[in-house]
């Protein structure tokens, strides 16, 4: 018997069950999607890790000062005047490692325009954060020599804060107020989206740290140039490890810091995002391997029903062999029909999981990318599954002698 009449009879044979077929086929729909589905938003968080990282800069350390005991009472971290602009360029000039190194001085207000107020992060910066953390300025430009030194009213604003201040008019050259001082818009920064913590990054407006320190804190600082951190960016990756213990020794050495605790903090952006990242993935991986256990039920299943359509078409199989069907035909007829159902529960599984996937990418949320290769090995996969439980009722089948196939009641 060749091919196509073989898979022409075990058409045939699930048709004559069809809600047997459907009901044998459930598992392997479950298993396959669930699988899919799992590996879909594990890629999907890999992508976002890796998107959370670029967006950061890449290779990048974070140094915050830390917060000191004034009067009996702990001040909030950066409080702290430990931090300086020499320390940046400290950094900078003793370490070949690091590319650059960017100080930044945090401010809080309310930013007026018109009748309309907002709150976003004041970040008082220098034009090295834009290569730091991979900001560009899509509209406008970027702060120059004169404004940086003489504490100049600009600034640079993030997509968010151009959407609510602004809507759809052009920013540049209007004129905002960040606590009751005038500051011009000069320029407009890209999107980045949300951080690993579920902040708004472009919910941000950038000034001269000058103007940040002098104008908008509103606060005396006992060193003229502290900073709240700084960020470093490394050359190399493969540096980190080692830039890391160079920038605790350079700052021990800078703050004269001897003691245990040193009066800044140091953090690995990109390590933190790979941690957690890492965390969902092995979550995701007990996750489908969970799933992967209905694969195993759905081909126990299917052996079962075929071992009951094999005792049901018992005077079938007697008849082909009868009229000169071998063994080795019975074998493949058998085999073939365990393939097509679990084939076509593949199949369906696979729809199931484009379906989940869309509504959880549509309403949760979720990041979920389905792979081809993960397609071809679940389809694959549940093919192997109809072979290896199809085997024993296909090879019942192939042994039964014709005589007593026929006299079967």
């Amino acid at each position: 018997m060749n091919l196509m009449l073989l898979l022409n009879v075990a058409w045939v044979a699930l048709r004559v069950n069809l809600m047997r077929s459907i009901l044998t086929m459930l598992g392997i729909i479950i298993g396959v999607a669930a699988v899919i589905i799992m590996l879909a938003l594990g890629s999907g968080a890999r992508y976002e890790v890796d998107q959370q990282i670029k967006s950061l800069g890449g290779n990048v350390f974070v140094i915050f000062a830390s917060g000191r005991f004034s009067g009996g009472a702990r001040q909030a971290s950066g409080a702290s005047q430990g931090l300086t602009e020499m320390d940046a360029l400290a950094i900078e000039n003793q370490l070949p490692q690091v590319s650059i190194a960017a100080p930044v001085l945090q401010a809080s207000g309310q930013i007026v325009f018109g009748n309309i107020n907002w709150a976003p992060s004041i970040i008082g910066v220098d034009n090295k954060i834009y290569q730091a953390q991979s900001w560009q300025v899509v509209n406008g430009r970027t702060f120059s020599d004169t404004e940086l030194a003489s504490a100049g009213r600009v600034a640079v604003i993030g997509q968010t804060v151009q959407r609510e201040l602004f809507g759809a008019g052009d920013p540049l050259g209007q004129t905002i107020r960040v606590n009751k001082v005038p500051v011009t818009v000069i320029g407009v920064l890209n999107s980045k989206g949300q951080n690993t913590q579920g902040n708004d990054q472009d919910d941000i407006i950038f000034m001269p740290i000058d103007t940040v320190r002098k104008r908008i804190s509103g606060i005396t600082l006992s060193s003229p140039k502290a900073v709240r951190s700084i960020i470093v960016q490394v050359i190399d990756e493969r540096d980190m490890a080692l830039v890391e213990q160079e920038l605790d020794a350079l700052l021990r050495q800078r703050l004269r810091s001897t003691g245990p605790n040193a009066p800044f903090r140091i953090r690995n952006l990109a390590e933190m995002v790979e941690t957690r990242a890492q965390t969902m993935q092995i979550f995701n991986g007990l996750l489908a391997a969970v799933a992967s256990v209905s694969l195993l039920v759905g081909g126990i299943g299917i052996m079962n029903i075929m071992l009951v359509s094999v005792t049901e078409r018992t005077r079938e199989i007697g008849l082909r062999m009868a009229v000169g069907a071998k063994p080795a035909d019975i074998l493949r007829q058998f085999l073939i029909e365990a393939v097509l159902l679990c084939g076509l529960g593949g199949i369906f599984g696979l729809s199931l999981a484009v379906i989940v996937t869309s509504v959880l990418e549509r309403f949760a949320g979720y990041t979920a990318i389905i792979q081809p290769e993960v397609v071809l090995m679940s389809i694959g996969f549940s093919a192997l599954i109809g072979v290896f439980f199809g085997y024993y009722p296909a090879s019942k089948a192939a042994k039964l002698q014709p005589i007593d196939a026929l006299r079967y009641e």
